[in-house]
């Protein structure tokens, strides 16, 4: 080799490592800034308890207390055995192998995102869940991913795959305010974790995934296709076998829920409410084993007026139906101030305010308004109510009689199912599939002329979302309850943010709507629903009168009723027009007094 072929060798090794060594120093620094402020992760395996959570109205008043029930930390060994393969056979098939990252999952879960367009799988391991759970925040940072992953590391290292298993198991949320596996066979099935079948094993390992969407007390038929999914996992690992899954799958009934178990609820009323707001807490602090107070934006007296109007309103057997009711009261940015989810929560624990998905039927129109609106529509324009069809749709009114050539607020008040076709049409199907998006109401509507006349299966709470936009005056208004998070000395661990309110639509359009929603009330199919003072409010009811429903406000308070079946059975004749109506009516002028009549706008 000539001198200077030599020289060029030396050079290139130098700066080779001297890259490296720089390289090194840099991979250093990065974490030494993302280990900084790290936590005791020696606190890791210290004995526990689940914690007790308090809930409180915004003026103090107790509304629930839970905690009570929930079960003891308990060691792998004493648990049912299915238990923690059914739990690694659907969140961690690798757990036994990986070293805390599941680098094969990772890059499986960002090919399935990356074909999706959107996040539809996630790749973190129970070591790294058990990361967050234990010492980090739920956000969703860079740096809370490479803490996460740096802890899993140091879980791995320190601490056996059993004992992470262990302490996975005994911590993490799964629905109904149980944490931890011990806690959830209480809850759900009366029994210790020691005692679990397969079956039930496979059940609470389906819950990981989304404890309150797979919770057997509120949607047993769908926990328990989660809980069949669960096996099939197992099966696919060769845990359990093919046959097994079908005798089960034959044998087995969903779970039916129990009446709740003792221990909470200063406020019994308000159980519904509290559960749903517990079921947040994790998406605010990692909840641990502190004990916690959640104060939050619920009135009191109006909590319990609406737990009143919604039992008056069954004083009395209505003759075809409904069984089942349910309310929701917020201001118009927000603000959850009533919240009831059913007749009685000791004898159904579904929320059918926040968990039932039902078709809106009309009061789904103003969505329908609002974007021909905001597409040019012009508020003088006349359209003729009478049959006609569209690719093959043929919408008829409910009454089965056509008024000729009528204005919008005549169509809106009388709720003429021709015209807002026609005005959804004319707008775009697409732009309302896009209006319904962005008021909250979902994000896979088809845009199909059916759509006007409210088949797209929402919850109430979407509904009252959406029309507290309208009420205050087109701003976006994202339900929530949760103002503050403190432990029992008062030390602040969580508490709400001022933030903007996005402007969603063109508050001129607004207006116009309200006014014509008023017109409902005033002499339109909401009659039964007038005040004392200005509203605006709109009826609903599906077809063969499976749901029916109000939605309406003031200028102080949004409010939406549902009355139905919960098997969706049709009732006789129940219209958004009477029952709901008058149970919408009843709440608001108990929750109005002493308040001085205000103009909408």
């Amino acid at each position: 080799m000539s001198g200077s072929g030599r020289t060029g060798w030396r050079r290139a090794v130098a700066l080779a490592l001297a890259g490296a060594v720089w390289g090194a120093v840099a991979v250093v620094l990065v974490l030494a800034v993302f280990a900084y402020d790290l936590p005791d992760v020696n606190r890791a395996f210290r004995p526990t308890r689940a914690p007790s959570v308090v809930v409180l109205a915004a003026d103090g008043t107790e509304l629930a207390r839970l905690g009570e029930i929930w079960g003891r930390p308990i060691p792998l060994h004493e648990m049912a055995p299915e238990l923690a393969l059914a739990v690694v056979a659907t969140e961690d098939r690798r757990f036994f192998q990986h070293f805390g990252l599941d680098l094969a999952g990772l890059a499986r879960a960002a090919l399935a995102n990356l074909r999706a367009g959107r996040a539809v799988q996630g790749g973190s391991t129970i070591t790294q869940q058990l990361a967050k759970n234990l010492f980090l925040t739920p956000e969703r940072t860079l740096k809370r991913k490479i803490q996460e992953a740096m802890l899993a590391f140091w879980l791995e290292r320190r601490f056996d795959k059993e004992e992470i298993l262990t302490v996975y198991l005994n911590r993490v949320y799964l629905g109904a305010g149980a944490y931890g596996v011990d806690a959830a066979a209480k809850r759900y099935f009366d029994a210790g974790a020691s005692e679990l079948s397969l079956y039930q094993s496979a059940l609470l390992a389906g819950l990981l995934k989304a404890p309150s969407r797979f919770n057997p007390l509120a949607s047993p038929e769908r926990a328990h296709a989660r809980a069949i999914q669960v096996l099939e996992n197992m099966a696919a690992l060769g845990f359990v076998t093919s046959d097994e899954v079908r005798a089960l799958a034959q044998s087995e009934r969903p779970v039916r829920a129990r009446a709740p178990a003792p221990g909470a609820a200063a406020k019994p009323a308000a159980r519904y409410l509290a559960e749903w707001v517990i079921e947040q807490l994790s998406d605010f602090v990692a909840v641990g084993d502190r004990d916690l107070r959640v104060e939050t934006t619920v009135d009191a007296r109006l909590q319990g007026a609406a737990e009143a109007a919604v039992a008056r309103a069954f004083k009395e057997k209505i003759p075809g139906g409904p069984e089942q009711a349910a309310l929701v009261a917020l201001s118009p940015s927000g603000a959850v101030k009533a919240l009831v989810g059913g007749r009685d929560f000791g004898q159904s624990q579904f929320n059918r305010a926040t968990q039932a998905r039902r078709q809106p039927g009309s009061v789904f129109k103003p969505v329908v308004y609002l974007a021909a609106l905001e597409a040019g529509l012009s508020p003088a324009a006349r359209f003729v109510d009478g049959p006609f069809s569209i690719a093959g749709y043929s919408p008829r009114n409910y009454e089965g009689t056509y008024a000729g050539e009528v204005g919008l607020p005549e169509a809106v008040a009388r709720s003429i199912n021709t015209v807002a076709v026609q005005v959804a049409v004319s707008a775009g199907l697409g732009r309302v599939v896009e209006m319904a998006r962005r008021l909250g109401l979902g994000e896979e509507f088809e845009a199909e002329a059916s759509l006007a006349l409210g088949t797209a299966e929402v919850t109430l709470l979407d509904l009252a979302q959406a029309y507290a936009v309208l009420a205050n005056g087109g701003r976006r208004a994202w339900p929530y309850a949760i103002e503050r998070i403190t432990d029992t000395e008062g030390r602040v661990i969580w508490r709400r943010q001022g933030e903007g309110a996005e402007r969603l639509a063109d508050e001129a359009q607004v207006r116009t709507l309200v006014r014509w929603l008023a017109g409902a009330i005033e002499h339109g199919t909401g009659r039964q629903a007038k005040l004392d003072r200005e509203a605006a409010g709109k009826t609903g009811t599906t077809q063969n009168f499976r749901d029916a429903w109000f939605l309406g406000f003031t200028a102080d308070l949004v409010a939406g009723v549902w009355m139905g079946n919960d098997d969706a059975s049709a009732m006789k004749n129940v219209t958004g027009g009477g029952a709901p109506a008058r149970l919408w009516r009843d709440f608001m002028l108990e929750a109005h007094k002493g308040l001085p009549p205000r103009a909408l706008f």
